[in-house]
């Protein structure tokens, strides 16, 4: 059965964290829409709602970097994903870092 995505909780966006299906490596966190959501299931690739620029992108868009979507899971509340992926190029930080996170 598949559980439908609660984007009304989050104001219209819900939390996603992006994890490196090799390494298992927590990459980075984004927020999508219900229209990120449908442009990444029908294209494989991750899109994002960008809240500074109020606007849609796909990651990797500017980069270069190539990120494919192997398993997306979905939190107990319906309001946060965990999407595995597959990715080339120099990681999922602006920063080039393959992580936007660091030891604290």
């Amino acid at each position: 059965m598949k559980k439908i995505l609660d984007f009304k909780k989050g104001g219209g966006l819900i939390p996603v964290i992006i994890q490196s299906n090799k390494t298992k490596n927590i990459l980075m966190l984004g927020y999508m829409n219900n229209e990120a959501f449908d442009m990444s299931i029908k294209t494989g690739c991750v899109y994002f709602w960008s809240r500074s620029r109020n606007q849609l992108w796909l990651k990797g868009s500017k980069s270069g970097n190539k990120i494919k979507i192997v398993k997306i899971d979905i939190d107990c509340d319906c309001d946060t994903l965990l999407i595995f992926v597959e990715y080339s190029g120099n990681g999922m930080c602006h920063l080039e870092k393959e992580s936007c996170f660091d030891s604290y």
